[in-house]
């Protein structure tokens, strides 16, 4: 992380202040992974645990119900706000989240199809433990089909026609969770309902780290494509006149946002508002250029996520409260701020 900093330090496409910024919040995401290992209905001492002075039962909980947890609300907040980062830079709309385009419908459609009708249509020995995820992914996979197919292939008029698909799959998605969660029985529905509320309580390092494997490479793909978000702010003739590749960028966007958000949607359920947020909170605190502001809303989106689920955890235990009820009632008021905000310039 630091030899990524220091090489667009060297770039001068980044400041010593959006240096420093991104510094003090890397200690803040190390400190959010302390507080969220430590903390919870179970007190564990990570010190403890580190030199080997707490109990086989403590050893247990901290390595195969915690860390996963911890983890996966760290990569799971980073895949929100790294979407949101980037489609916002896409579509130079500050109100852009991974919604926005119906990725995380699609996302949600397939995994509510596994979780109603997955039992009746695939026997649970193919996939496995895997099949939400790769349901998911399918579905998400499917909205971005319908995408490149109904803007040719991310054409240079692609984003107003991306924008109205996305509405469209949306509702479509809206009214096939509805079919689903009308013919879904007490226990399909009592797991539905929950799902939807967005938690990390099914987490572990089976689905845990191949969603490390996936995610952290589509990160740095997309790192490479920051300088590019930016000349793309002056118009797409004038990112075209530069030397900027508009389709072949909207590809990489699209394509990254897709990846992030169907393994996230899959492992965690649906989680509003972290794509919106967390991108303006960094914004307001250091800048618009995206090379500070991606990777510092990778950090931050993860910081933001773990101490969510700490709070999901703690506030009302022993019983756990969904995180994204949480995210929803913290992103609900800044999106109202926001829309003011944008009306009154």
């Amino acid at each position: 992380m630091f030899e990524l900093i220091s090489k667009f330090n060297k770039l001068k496409f980044i400041n010593n202040l959006q240096l420093l910024i991104i510094l003090i919040l890397v200690v803040v995401l190390f400190i959010s992974l302390y507080l969220g290992i430590s903390l919870g209905s179970f007190q564990i001492s990570f010190f403890d645990y580190l030199f080997g002075n707490d109990s086989k039962l403590q050893q247990r909980v901290f390595e195969e119900i915690r860390l996963p947890r911890v983890f996966l609300a760290g990569i799971v907040g980073a895949s929100l706000a790294l979407s949101g980062a980037s489609l916002q830079g896409l579509f130079r709309n500050p109100l852009a989240d991974p919604g926005l385009i119906g990725v995380s419908a699609g996302a949600a459609l397939g995994a509510t199809l596994v979780i109603v009708l997955g039992s009746s249509w695939v026997p649970s020995y193919i996939f496995g433990p895997f099949i939400l995820p790769l349901s998911a992914i399918a579905g998400a996979a499917f909205v971005i089909y319908l995408l490149y197919l109904f803007t040719k292939g991310f054409g240079y008029s692609g984003i107003t026609y991306m924008l109205l698909v996305g509405i469209a799959v949306n509702a479509l998605a809206s009214v096939g969770i509805g079919i689903l969660t009308f013919i879904s029985t007490d226990s399909e529905l009592r797991g539905l309902t929950f799902w939807t509320m967005g938690s990390f309580g099914a987490a572990n390092w089976l689905l845990v780290l191949p969603a490390y494997i996936f995610i952290i490479p589509a990160f740095i793909w997309l790192l490479n494509s920051a300088r590019k978000l930016d000349l793309l702010q002056l118009g797409e003739p004038e990112a075209i006149r530069l030397g900027v590749d508009v389709r072949s960028l909207k590809f990489k966007v699209i394509i990254t946002s897709a990846i992030v958000v169907g393994i996230s949607v899959s492992l965690s359920g649906m989680i509003g508002f972290v794509g919106l947020v967390v991108p303006h909170l960094v914004r307001l605190i250091g800048g618009v250029n995206h090379n500070y502001l991606i990777p510092a809303s990778i950090i931050f989106g993860s910081s933001i996520m773990i101490i969510a689920d700490l709070l999901s955890r703690v506030l009302i235990q022993p019983a756990e409260l969904p995180v994204g009820l949480l995210t929803s009632a913290i992103g609900a008021p800044f999106f109202l701020w926001l829309i003011l905000r944008v009306k009154k310039t």
